[in-house]
């Protein structure tokens, strides 16, 4: 299951972070947690003060993890459309869809500010970093006057989403493929 030296409470928030991304929040019990993490209930209420506090720490790990490599992508060489091109292209297991985007669907985040105020974080970040990456392109005259950095932002975004949530109900990548190459034909200069 995990390595040895992986420590208990790193054990609890991998296993948190798996169940959340495959069951949601009502499914990700905490026996169910304990069981995949191989830790003992005392283990688990010695390092969280109980669920909700696991799952915060959870989706605070995954929400980092999503902007840390978001930004390997954006952050690299490249002009603006280049970089959103291999942000959009980069290899995504799509079926399993988004572990961030998924906890927007569940009720359960959605009601708690709390556990829900990290998704938000995290689709605002991308939005925003992606307007400001077509407003690079903008200033470089890539993209044409008519571009509105935050529209074209919110269409990457929901792209993205909309094409996981295509690819989960077909049971094929395809349809998110082709939402994006039909997004970056509408991007492209020129």
């Amino acid at each position: 299951m995990y390595i040895d030296v992986m420590s208990t409470s790193e054990r609890l928030i991998s296993a948190t972070r798996e169940l959340l991304w495959e069951r949601g929040y009502v499914g990700t019990s905490p026996k169910a947690i304990q069981q995949r993490a191989d830790a003992g209930q005392g283990s688990m209420y010695h390092h969280f003060a109980g669920k909700p506090d696991l799952a915060l720490t959870a989706i605070r790990r995954t929400a980092e993890e999503m902007r840390a490599t978001a930004e390997a992508t954006f952050g690299g060489d490249g002009t603006a459309y280049e970089r959103i091109a291999a942000y959009l292209l980069r290899e995504r297991d799509v079926l399993r869809g988004c572990p961030v985007g998924r906890l927007t669907m569940d009720p359960e985040i959605i009601a708690d500010p709390a556990l829900r105020a990290p998704v938000d974080e995290t689709l605002d970040w991308l939005r925003g970093r992606i307007a400001a990456i077509v407003q690079e392109g903008l200033d470089q005259g890539e993209f044409g006057a008519h571009v509105v950095p935050g529209e074209i932002a919110a269409a990457v975004v929901a792209t993205v989403q909309g094409g996981y949530v295509l690819a989960r109900a077909s049971g094929s990548p395809d349809a998110f493929d082709a939402g994006v190459r039909g997004l970056l034909s509408l991007l492209a200069p020129g």
